[in-house]
């Protein structure tokens, strides 16, 4: 069976600033490929496509991860007819949206300004570019040097725009390759970013003289400089071939990935390689479904899944992997993958490895730690370099899972728990890097109101991260140390205001901030109030219960926020931001299934023993919420973590806690499921909890 037909890559991508579906965008890659692309429809911020939008600015190789991260090492290639630009107001084509072709592993688009076809594939770290004009041109030297006359050569163009940055680029006639490097990135902890290209072309395809521009002005030349430089490639007849690909290492190495990835091979051999690589991982998973929309939804969602963390690590001569290092710019040995939020990505993504893709992460494990040996922290939020845009360290509970289930062992596990008691109690003078308020936190078991602000989320998070220490600590037998981790791992317990049944934040002196609203967003949560943020302890719910009363008390709380009006404060923030917006635009109460910090609270009445209410909200969410369509998601898609909300919720399963080797369960919303082919069935369980050897398979996919 083929499952690529099933995929809308667009889904989630009719997103804006202030209302999310996802804001996700199109990208032909292959899975935690080191590059993707991306039609470009705007130019205006982040949020560079739309699925409405009938205009196109050129096709983009891009890094980005979230339009809250931005993009860096992005190139737009543009075919052009007439007069050339590289302004936002000149250079866009008229499209047909209906009519292109966005798949996983193949993009093909009209611009019909230009009458010309643009087809690409990708590699791991490059692609095989095709470009075909309707007719063949008529090449006048004089012609082509005046701006004024229609009859032009024509051209691709390949730029920066719109992010701004210096930029080279050199065309080589003897060995028919262009030569780039760009150093577009808005990271300050990457130094010394720069991305490298090399594209070779069809032979007898280009002109002798390329058009070159940069803000000084334009000339025919085969080389560039500048900031913001581009070049555009004048063509001798109607069709262009090339084969491209990148590095963050150097002009050689790019060459050396060029060679390696696409030399020798046609685009439709490459084409085919690229569905075979997909097919592969999208079949780990096998459903028969209720009907065609729940099939459309389910793989598009699995798509999802397989994007992020991109690869950024290459291999030098001798095969060994090299990677670019952000924090000296230096090149170091070994792998590095890059692009993701653990605070997001760990509630699901990285469970979902550890069935599927065990390989793979323990190979993003071994990643994560040469961060910590390299820079001396373990990274938060890495997009090239550390961003830091989410608080608190959850790189905590991908590292634990992994551990548990005996993916990240030896050596590296040795390292990870290193790193992990670091942050666990020193702070960082960059507060891109390790936990927020960790000192104050170790000194009075929460972080003050006065220490930091989100102080609630972030004692909340730094108890789940001791309790995730505490169960490396026993892996390596080190039973002192996770007894006193284990102990800090209570801490939630201090934040625990019995009058209101709401965590809240306290003063160094202990009292609690006097003005409450269960409601006000932000100054003490993050991204969300007290209703979303209270029951942050998935390692120890029974102990959470028992401050309300006992299970029923705790479950009667859930039932109330359920609920509750879907109504919010702007609070902390003093504007509303878009995750407010997404909660109130469906009446699930205060249950903002939009954003992260609500994704576990359906499955608290699993946890605790009643798996039919469980069953009752997740089946509304997933048939209500979601889809296979462009706005299909309910809030940011979060480097697959929504998409795996989704995608566990249908298969019956969900795991409440990353570390324990359990998933509560739910009703399955599919007719049968196969994980790595085997048969699983979680209806047929008892009891409200599966083990994670029921459904783990010991050899993953091809």
């Amino acid at each position: 069976m083929k499952y690529i037909p099933f995929v809308n890559v667009k889904q989630g991508s009719a997103s804006t600033m202030r209302f999310s579906h996802g804001n996700t965008l199109p990208l032909t890659q292959l899975p935690f490929g080191m590059n993707a692309f991306a039609p470009q429809t705007k130019s205006e911020s982040s949020w560079f496509f739309h699925p409405a939008d009938r205009c196109l600015e050129g096709v983009r190789l891009t890094h980005q991860p979230s339009p809250w991260i931005a993009d860096y090492g992005s190139l737009i290639f543009l075919p052009q007819r007439d007069s050339h630009s590289v302004k936002a107001s000149e250079r866009w084509s008229g499209y047909r949206p209906e009519d292109a072709i966005l798949q996983p592993h193949y993009m093909k688009l009209r611009f019909l300004k230009s009458r010309a076809d643009f087809e690409l594939t990708p590699t791991q770290r490059g692609a095989a570019i095709r470009v075909r004009f309707d007719e063949e041109p008529r090449f006048d030297r004089h012609v082509a040097e005046s701006p004024l006359l229609s009859e032009q050569p024509p051209r691709l163009s390949l730029s920066l725009f719109p992010l701004n940055g210096f930029s080279s680029f050199h065309y080589n006639k003897a060995s028919n390759t262009l030569y780039g490097m760009v150093t577009n990135c808005r990271d300050q902890n990457a130094v010394g970013f720069k991305m490298y290209v090399a594209a070779r072309f069809g032979e007898n395809q280009l002109c002798d003289d390329c058009f070159v521009c940069d803000d000084n002005g334009s000339a025919f030349a085969d080389s560039v400089q500048g900031e913001n430089a581009c070049i555009h490639l004048l063509m001798k007849s109607s069709a262009l071939d090339l084969n491209i690909a990148t590095s963050y290492i150097s002009y050689e190495q790019a060459e050396l990935n060029l060679c390696r990835e696409l030399e020798g091979k046609s685009f439709e051999e490459i084409k085919a390689q690229g569905e075979r690589i997909w097919e592969s991982y999208l079949s780990r998973v096998e459903i028969e479904p209720e009907n065609d929309d729940q099939m459309k939804t389910f793989y598009s969602c699995m798509y999802r899944a397989f994007l992020y963390p991109h690869k950024c690590y290459e291999r030098d001569k001798d095969n060994r992997p090299i990677h670019y290092c952000p924090s000296d710019g230096s090149v170091r040995n070994g792998v590095r993958y890059t692009d993701n939020g653990f605070w997001d990505t760990y509630r699901t993504v990285y469970p979902f490895f550890a069935l599927v893709a065990e390989d793979e992460y323990r190979e993003m494990c071994e990643g994560f730690v040469n961060d910590y040996k390299e820079c001396g922290w373990l990274p938060r939020w890495p997009s090239i370099g550390e961003r830091g845009c989410m608080p608190s360290t959850l790189l905590d509970a991908v590292l634990c899972d992994a551990a548990v289930k005996g993916i990240l062992t030896g050596k590296t596990l040795e390292d990870a728990f290193e790193g992990m008691l670091k942050h666990a109690n020193v702070n960082s003078v960059n507060d891109d890097y390790g936990r927020s308020g960790a000192e104050s936190y170790v000194r009075l078991g929460y972080v003050p109101i006065e220490a930091h602000k989100e102080s609630v989320n972030l004692t909340l998070d730094a108890a789940y991260g001791d309790w995730c220490i505490a169960r490396i600590a026993e892996i390596l037998g080190k039973n002192d140390v996770a007894a006193e981790y284990d102990r800090r791992a209570k801490n939630y317990k201090n934040l625990f205001d019995p009058s209101t049944g709401f965590m809240r934040a306290r003063f160094e002196d202990g009292s609690f901030r006097k003005a409450f609203d269960p409601f006000s967003w932000g100054l003490d949560y993050t991204e969300g109030s007290a209703w979303q943020n209270s029951f942050a302890v998935p390692h120890d719910i029974e102990g959470l219960a028992s401050l309300y009363g006992g299970k029923e008390k705790l479950i009667a709380k859930i039932d109330a926020l359920f609920n509750a009006p879907p109504v919010y404060d702007v609070g902390g923030y003093g504007i509303e931001i878009h995750e407010m917006t997404e909660m109130a635009a469906v009446d699930f109460g205060q249950c903002a299934i939009s954003n992260q910090p609500s994704f576990h609270i359906p499955y608290i009445y699993s946890a605790l023993g009643d798996v039919e209410k469980t069953s009752f909200w997740v089946e509304r969410i997933c048939k209500e919420l979601f889809s296979h369509r462009d706005d299909g998601f309910p809030g940011d898609e979060d480097n697959g973590s929504m998409a795996l909300w989704y995608v566990f919720s249908n298969i019956g399963v969900y795991p409440f806690c990353p570390g324990k080797n359990e998933f509560v369960r739910t009703k399955k919303l599919v007719k049968s499921v196969k994980i790595l082919g085997r048969e699983f069935d979680a209806d047929a369980f008892e009891g409200n909890k599966i083990p994670y050897s029921a459904l783990k398979q010991q050899k993953t996919c091809d």
